[in-house]
């Protein structure tokens, strides 16, 4: 106990803060169960780390972070994230508007747009619409469906991929087995008209386990012309044909449309940050998921699992598109308003993924062998800048031809093993390989249409890495890793869809590595943490610079900007105030928590051409990476009534590597530093009752965390100011 102690006091000293993670470590008492790929069962409900081995995951060695997602911790009717992943230490996350239809995801350094450098998942399978050629995920399941995130760091690279975010994974709720049948529903009513519906049902009959929902949320969104309908939908039938296996048929649908109020000047946001220049705007996009999970016992000892899915669906837009200060009025010199431009892409990936898991003695040695093959076949049609109408509703059709017509596709293998030796009682070491194919082909036109393009590119890279454990305690653990990452150009970006940016046309791959070594577990069962450090290199990371015309106008490039370096820490503590006792028992506590990261992230080469001169980069820091973000809160539990006040703190940011400080057109600048505070309740009664609701943005702060050149601004894209919910629900 000492020991631990000592070791915890020097992890907190050099970082003048004193936080922590929300549950025990006890390696003796976790249980494993093969249900899929990451789904976690059977350890403790408040656990804040994935055990060493899980499902057919190996996490022995790994920053991982795991949350259980609950009423009165979170706004889950309106997938508010920085509730949702408060206690997730430097989650990074874009506030755009209340609607809940985009996670916005970022990790040590990484870009958050549409979580474009995370590997997303749902019950362990992609849901991002192309790894390699268009990551973006547009997916965005209702957060009331999902039973617990998972988070893995720059060490999921070996096993799920090379993306240098990390892995995110949505495990989805199951249906009830110790019934047939059971019915949930949850009705909430919020400001601004908001309202959402989630219904859903479950159980289990035989071999036969069943849940699905379906999910209903439209509002007028906090600024004018901003309105959205929302509803998304999930079922999954397993069914357990012999003791050593089972088969689950699963299907994801989403999709929104959603009117986009645009951006804003810095002059117009502290004007008024609820104003809106764009009534014609729109956003709508289609996704659906069909998937089968097949999971299979060869041995006691040997388990194998097969997944195959598809993502396909679409994304449509309509807009006028300009910088902020210009505003989309009647043109009297056609007679109408002027034209808006609309964009469209279709998607359609097929992925299949074969997992083996292998536990082995070797004399004294104890291990665990896992490995897999991956293929992935995906197809993109991109059409952009077609001449829309002059109307104001959501209208695809044209007047004139699309100025970009681009088919893509990608082809790719990849195999992968990592195998965690145990030497000893208390120490393991997990070396890991991973091998990419990418196969990638383009044929188009752009410029109007006048001008072809053809493009055909082969690449393959190992990826290497290596984690290590020591149990100091019962209840704490020392652990570290070094993977490395990759990735590739995105060549569905080679041209952009707007008349504001421009692309570098010798993009580059980014290639790098993730270091991390921290401490974790509990002590005394009323303190919980994980304290950890880290160190990002991402070798020419693709970002954007503001440059300068031959004209003397600027421009937003993406490019090649250089190398960067991510590093800092990452800690999260929670105390249970009245002492000593297992907190997911007790009828009664009041809980600390804090979530807090420090990400210094600097370019260490790099240039930009201001027209005459180059300038350098060194020492800019990253963009859209705050170097400080702090999350909070105090939670109160009595019976059957929970409530949980929370703190955001994110520090100030700048939103290109040149961190230009202002442009008139709202473009680029700082993204200035905020505090936000929020709070939620759940009260359950008559046993299957419960009633629930909060306040968000309880100050009424203005501020924003995003400036954009593209959809949906361009310009800054105020956060919501407050707002009410309130819920009514129950199980049966």
């Amino acid at each position: 106990m000492n020991k631990s102690i000592l070791l915890l006091v020097l992890f907190l000293w050099p970082c003048f803060c004193f936080t922590a993670s929300a549950q025990a470590i006890e390696k003796d008492t976790i249980k494993s169960t093969l249900l899929g790929p990451v789904t976690v069962e059977g350890y403790q409900d408040r656990e804040h780390a994935l055990p060493d081995v899980v499902g057919m995951g190996i996490f022995a060695g790994k920053k991982t972070d795991v949350i259980t997602l609950r009423n009165g911790e979170a706004n889950l009717p309106q997938n508010v994230g920085r509730t949702i992943f408060a206690r997730m230490p430097g989650v990074n996350l874009w506030d755009m508007d209340g609607a809940g239809t985009q996670m916005n995801i970022g990790t040590r350094g990484t870009d958050a747009h549409r979580s474009i450098e995370m590997n997303m998942r749902q019950n362990g399978y992609n849901t991002n619409s192309d790894m390699f050629g268009y990551p973006e995920n547009h997916y965005t399941a209702p957060m009331q469906g999902v039973k617990q995130v998972q988070l893995v760091r720059g060490s999921a690279a070996l096993q799920f991929g090379s993306q240098f975010g990390g892995m995110m994974n949505y495990v989805m709720k199951e249906g009830d087995t110790s019934k047939v049948f059971s019915l949930e529903s949850e009705q909430t009513v919020g400001s601004f008209n908001f309202f959402n519906s989630f219904n859903a049902i479950g159980g289990t009959k035989g071999k036969v386990n069943y849940y699905a929902y379906y999910d209903n949320r439209h509002g007028d969104g906090w600024r004018p012309n901003s309105a959205f309908n929302y509803q998304a939908m999930y079922a999954n039938i397993k069914y357990r044909f012999s003791e050593k296996g089972s088969i689950a048929f699963q299907f994801s649908r989403m999709d929104y449309r959603q009117q986009i109020a645009g951006g804003q000047t810095d002059a117009m946001f502290e004007a008024n940050a609820r104003q809106s220049n764009r009534a014609r705007n729109y956003f709508s996009p289609k996704i659906n998921v069909p998937a089968i999970l097949f999971n299979y016992a060869l041995s006691p000892s040997t388990h194998l699992q097969i997944t195959s899915h598809v993502v396909w669906g679409e994304r449509s837009s309509v807009q006028f598109i300009n910088t902020a200060n210009v505003a989309d009025t009647f043109n009297t010199a056609i007679g109408s308003y002027n034209p808006r431009q609309v964009d469209r892409d279709f998607y359609s990936g097929f992925t299949t993924e074969a997992r083996l898991l292998h536990r082995y003695e070797m004399g004294k040695v104890k291990g665990v062998l896992a490995g897999g093959l991956r293929y992935f076949n995906g197809h993109t049609k991109r059409r952009q800048k077609g001449k829309g109408t002059s109307g104001s509703d959501f209208d695809l059709s044209l007047i004139g031809p699309y100025g970009i017509d681009l088919k893509f596709s990608t082809l790719n293998y990849a195999a992968f093993v990592e195998n965690v030796f145990y030497l000893g009682k208390n120490f393991s070491i997990t070396p890991g390989f991973r091998y990419e194919v990418i196969k990638s082909d383009l044929t188009g036109v752009i410029n109007n249409a006048t001008f072809p393009v053809a493009y055909k590119g082969n690449r393959t890279f190992p990826l290497f890495g290596a984690g290590l454990q020591y149990q100091v305690s019962a209840g704490t653990q020392l652990y570290g890793n070094v993977s490395q990452a990759y990735r590739p150009y995105l060549y569905a970006s080679i041209t952009p869809a707007d008349q504001i940016g421009q692309i570098d046309p010798n993009l580059k791959d980014s290639k790098g590595y993730d270091v991390d070594a921290g401490y974790r577990g509990h002590l005394a069962d009323f303190i919980n943490f994980d304290i950890n450090a880290f160190y990002l290199f991402y070798g020419d990371k693709i970002g954007k610079v503001t440059a300068t015309a031959s004209d003397n106008s600027t421009y937003l490039l993406t490019t090649n900007v250089g190398n960067s370096v991510a590093k800092g820490f990452e800690m999260y503590v929670s105390l249970s105030l009245l002492g000593p006792a297992k907190q997911n028992t007790r009828a009664t506590d009041v809980r600390l928590f804090s979530s807090l990261a420090y990400t210094h992230a600097r370019y260490t080469s790099g240039s930009v051409n201001n027209g005459s001169s180059d300038i350098s980069l060194v020492d800019k820091r990253v963009e859209n990476v705050p170097d400080w973000i702090e999350r909070g809160g105090l939670e109160f539990l009595y019976r059957r009534f929970s409530t949980t006040v929370q703190m955001s703190y994110v520090s100030n940011q700048f939103n290109d590597a040149n961190n230009t400080t202002f442009l008139a057109t709202g473009l680029v600048g700082e993204i200035p530093a905020y505090t936000l505070y929020d709070w939620s309740f759940n009260w359950s009664f008559l046993k299957p009752f419960h009633v629930s609701g909060g306040v968000n943005n309880i100050a009424d702060t203005r501020y924003f965390s995003r400036r954009i050149n593209m959809y949906p601004g361009p310009g800054i894209l105020p956060g919501d100011g407050r707002s009410f919910y309130l819920s009514l629900g129950f199980k049966i």
